[in-house]
């Protein structure tokens, strides 16, 4: 599978309708995750250049920022493919206290009622050295609430043993009723597995190009 773009489409804030939300048939896979977990990294990791804005401070992403990715082959092909690559307001921390993870979940909810239209499918990130939080499983269950399709990728295993990983990934598993997919920004470790997830996502949405 070749990575041929991405490329930056348009921010979506609460309040109505989120405006510039493309609605062209083609696939939206979203990142959700708390914040700091890893969501605009790994966007970064997968399409191999500082397209989302990080920051080491958490509650960063404050929009639902929609990234157009295109690629050739694998998965999702044969020939050349696209999708869009979603990445949501975290969870758990927001500056300005309650009134403030107020909008960014009205953020994050105004996204999934204006793309409800497409072909949509949510990654769950959660930080592998932290498996079972209530807010994880409460975000699964909000996931689940709104009728979202979800699949769970562990972020950071790289900072994990070898026993830690099997240890918190069955936990993980456990909590979330599913297993979750291992991958690492940092190492690369588990990306083209993502890749692989996310062609099989956009592979039968149509139109292709």
């Amino acid at each position: 599978m070749k990575l041929l773009s991405a490329d930056f489409v348009t921010s979506a804030a609460a309040g109505g309708r989120a405006h510039g939300i493309p609605h062209d048939g083609l696939a939206h896979v979203a990142l959700a995750g708390r914040s700091n977990v890893g969501k605009s990294t790994l966007i970064n990791a997968l399409c191999r250049t500082k397209i989302a804005r990080t920051s080491a401070a958490p509650g960063k992403t404050r929009l639902a920022n929609l990234y157009r990715v295109g690629l050739e082959g694998g998965a999702g092909g044969p020939g050349r493919w696209s999708t869009y690559i979603v990445d949501l307001p975290g969870y758990g921390y927001a500056r300005g206290g309650a009134s403030s993870a107020d909008e960014l979940r009205a953020v994050a909810e105004a996204y999934f009622r204006e793309a409800a239209d497409a072909r949509r499918v949510t990654l769950l990130l959660v930080d592998a050295r932290h498996p079972g939080l209530e807010t994880d499983l409460a975000a699964a269950h909000w996931l689940d609430g709104m009728g979202v399709e979800r699949k769970v990728v562990a972020t950071k295993v790289d900072k994990l043993s070898r026993a830690e990983r099997a240890r918190n990934l069955r936990i993980i598993g456990d909590v979330l009723g599913m297993a979750a997919l291992p991958v690492s920004a940092t190492s690369g470790e588990g990306l083209d597995a993502l890749w692989t997830t996310i062609a099989t996502i956009a592979r039968d949405v149509v139109p292709r190009g």
